[in-house]
């Protein structure tokens, strides 16, 4: 399985969050809202979740082993880190901070 596309559809600076990120599997699969999180040791990929009754939160999809979890997770920070570039640019030549 390859990952054939990676879309950033929202880059954010509220708490810990970073970005919102679709992929897309073998030009066939997508899987939004996968959620790039600032944690104590740097950058890392928190898969699409919801809340369960007893307030924990359950992955709604996921990869089934470590390499392609990785390699998910590359492909993602890859793409925000380039994403983030963009927009700092942008601001920079709009004469704003970020």
């Amino acid at each position: 399985m390859e990952i054939t596309g990676v879309v950033v559809r929202k880059l954010t600076f509220e708490n810990r969050m970073r970005a919102v990120v679709s992929i897309t599997l073998d030009d066939m699969f997508a899987v939004h809202d996968i959620k790039v999180i600032e944690g104590a040791n740097g950058l890392f990929v928190a898969m699409p979740s919801r809340k369960t009754s007893e307030g924990d939160y359950k992955d709604i999809v996921h990869p089934i082993n470590s390499e392609f979890r990785e390699k998910i997770s590359e492909a993602i920070i890859a793409k925000y880190k380039v994403a983030l570039a963009e927009y700092k640019k942008e601001m920079a030549e709009a004469g704003s901070e970020v």
